[in-house]
Parts: C-alpha cells; structure tokens; sequence
C-alpha cells in the first residue's frame, strides 16, 4: 500500500491508520490511537488547533505534502510528537500518532521507555510512542513509504474506531478528530485543556 491511499482529509485519513503498522529501529508496532489535524482558514479544512493554520514557514513546511512524509516537533520543548502527513500536495493536513501497540522488538521499546514501564503504557502519548520506537527529530519529513527510510509505515485494511475530542488543544477544542480502537489497554486518556472553552462553546 502506497502514500497515494493518504491522498485524502485529514479524518478519513486518520481512520486509514488506525490498525496501521509502523516498522523500524528494532521495533513494530500497531497504531491504536490517532489525531486529525486540518490547515489554514484559506484550506478545504481550517483548524486552528494545527500547527499549519497559520500558513508554510520553515518549522511546518513538511504539513503541506507530500503525503506519507512523518512531521516531527517538539510538545512543550521536551517530548518528540510525530505526525503522517495526508492530503495532496501544497494542502496542509497531517494526523498525529497519539498511541500504539508494540508487537515485536519489547525489550528494545522498555530499554528506551525503562524497565518499569509495563507494556501496554510503552507507546501510550505521542511523546511515549516517539521514545518506545526511536523517533526523533532527525525524521522529520522522512517517506515512511521509502523500504530505505529508518521509520515505515505499512498500512492495513481500514478498522472502525470510537471518536471524540482531541486531548490538551485550546483551540477547536469540541471537534471529534480522535479516533481509537475500542478495548485497546495502550489508548491514552482523554483530557480537556484548561485552556480550552467549556464543552460545547467550541468549534
């Protein structure tokens, strides 16, 4: 399966890669949880959560495509985010990798995260997920089609997922753009921004 399958909206892009497998660096693992992000006010899906909505500059270029390409970046400084780019290219929508689920390659995914850590919290957050697989910032705007790239992606058939709001954004806050599968131990726990309107108050 190609980049061109991701050619798409952000949502139903997000709903091709839940199930989805990313491969690399000693480690496997089942995307279970995901977050769909839109672009600018001038773009088919305007989102004022998205690092993109205010338009290409040097930090987000890789959000405006091609598709298939990982947007790496930094949530509060610290922790590694990664992202898969969707849509065509020139239009900004990416869906992030909130959490997955790690099926070969434990103990080099627990030697990263530390030995304490049990199994389903490994890849459990978008900074967690980074750390268990080996992603850093040297992979932003890789093409996680390309058998040469050190992160892949192998995309399945496409799985039915629950939706609801996204975790920790102040902006657009109400949207349901996350999407995981039922009874998965590694999905992370919804929590509101203090930031954010109260439910329902936003879009």
């Amino acid at each position: 399966m190609r980049a061109e399958l991701l050619e798409v909206d952000p949502l139903t892009a997000a709903r091709r890669l839940l199930g989805a497998t990313l491969v690399g660096r000693a480690v496997t693992a089942m995307i279970v949880e995901v977050e769909a992000y839109g672009g600018p006010p001038d773009g088919p899906w305007p989102d004022a959560a998205s690092h993109s909505y205010r338009g290409p500059g040097a930090r987000n270029a890789v959000m405006f495509g091609p598709a298939g390409r990982m947007y790496t970046y930094r949530s509060h400084g610290i922790h590694v985010c990664a992202n898969v780019v969707c849509a065509t290219d020139g239009v900004a929508g990416a869906v992030l990798l909130r959490a997955a689920a790690i099926e070969s390659g434990l103990e080099t995914a627990r030697a990263r995260r530390g030995g304490a850590v049990k199994p389903a919290a490994l890849a459990r957050g978008p900074g967690n997920l980074c750390a268990a697989l080996g992603i850093t910032m040297d992979d932003n705007g890789i093409d996680l089609f390309d058998p040469a790239s050190p992160i892949r992606l192998v995309l399945g058939e496409q799985r039915d997922g629950v939706t609801g709001p996204r975790v920790g954004v102040s902006k657009a806050a109400d949207r349901p753009w996350r999407m995981w599968l039922a009874g998965r131990p590694e999905v992370s726990a919804y929590r509101r921004s203090p930031r954010a309107p109260a439910p329902g108050h936003s879009d």
